[in-house]
């Protein structure tokens, strides 16, 4: 038998047609022109990926043992409603019903997609076998979702998770929430970035060199990689930024890792990339700070392995 998981993103829905060894065997993807289309027209451009996918890998739809939604906002999992999304025009979005309708499978799930993507490492990346597990995404913001028990958890109304929105800098930098001082706000890709161009313009006022100049020359734009690339040139401003990011970055691991104990806490997104030039200095701060210290069984924390796939094949599996 076979599952499908969709993620529906504000650019593309992505769907891919996964067997039992958690392998994706088929990958589509349409725009998604939330824009122009109704709801049911979203879901309608779903269910023919459905069919193209099985189309592609020679199955029918009834070897289709479930199908499943990554979806963006919050999402009712008990009833298979999007209530809302904040960049797509989603309200009560009944997708789980819709699709079902139109495919013929019976057992259709939704759920927010960085919840997914938690999942998907749960049952086949980062933190398969384990029973608790966190999984956090450092992209434009910072994303999260939380397993415990082998469940998913986001609350008794589907909207918790917002591990971004943790504040770890009271009346710090504005957050697109509403709140000010958001660990989104200080270890994203967004906030790097922020944090690099802020140390440029430090060392242009002062007259001081950095290579950070000719990497953005280079590349046209500050980037995430511009003070790691900096830093792995030996330039001490690009190696600032970077010490100051993730000691930000350990602040609210740690502050996760205090209140839930995960066996493994599993980072992705663009700036998971740089893998050792991330873990080596994060992982010590956060065990220097983290509730037990050394009497207690440590959070193993990894680069996440699912990539861009973790949506995928989490959705696929909802539900198991």
């Amino acid at each position: 038998m076979y599952r499908i998981g969709i993620d529906l993103g504000g650019t593309n829905i992505a769907a891919g047609l996964v067997n039992e060894k958690y392998e994706i065997i088929a990958k589509a993807s349409v725009p998604t022109n939330a824009a122009d289309r109704t709801q049911e027209e979203i879901a309608a451009a779903m269910g023919e990926l459905c069919f193209r996918l099985c189309a592609d890998a020679g199955v029918t739809m009834s070897e289709v043992e479930a199908i499943g939604v990554a979806s963006p906002g919050i999402a009712d999992h008990d009833n298979g409603i999007v209530v809302y999304t904040n960049n797509l025009p989603l309200r009560d979005f009944r997708v789980c019903e819709l699709l079902s309708e139109m495919t013929g499978v019976a057992s259709v799930h939704v759920e927010n997609d960085a919840n997914a993507a938690a999942w998907g490492e749960a049952v086949a990346g980062a933190a398969r076998g384990t029973k608790s597990s966190v999984m956090i995404t450092l992209g434009t913001g910072v994303g999260g979702g939380i397993i415990i028990d082998r469940k998913v958890c986001s609350g008794f109304n589907y909207a918790g998770g917002e591990l971004g929105h943790i504040v770890i800098e009271k009346d710090g930098v504005p957050c697109s929430c509403g709140r000010c001082g958001c660990w989104e706000s200080y270890s994203s890709a967004t906030a790097l970035i922020r944090m690099t161009k802020e140390k440029i313009e430090e060392c242009h006022q002062t007259g001081r060199e950095t290579v950070m100049d000719e990497l953005v020359a280079a590349k046209g734009k500050v980037s995430g990689k511009t003070a790691f690339d900096a830093m792995r040139k030996g330039d001490a401003a690009g190696t600032e930024v970077v010490e100051k990011f993730i000691s930000y970055l350990a602040t609210g691991i740690t502050n996760i890792v205090n209140i839930f104990q995960p066996e493994v806490l599993s980072i992705g997104g663009g700036l998971s990339n740089e893998r050792e030039n991330l873990l080596k200095p994060l992982i010590p701060l956060i065990r220097t700070e983290r509730y037990g210290g050394d009497l207690v069984p440590p959070t193993r924390i990894v680069i996440a392995e699912l990539g861009n796939d973790a949506g995928i094949i989490g959705a696929a599996f909802l539900g198991i």
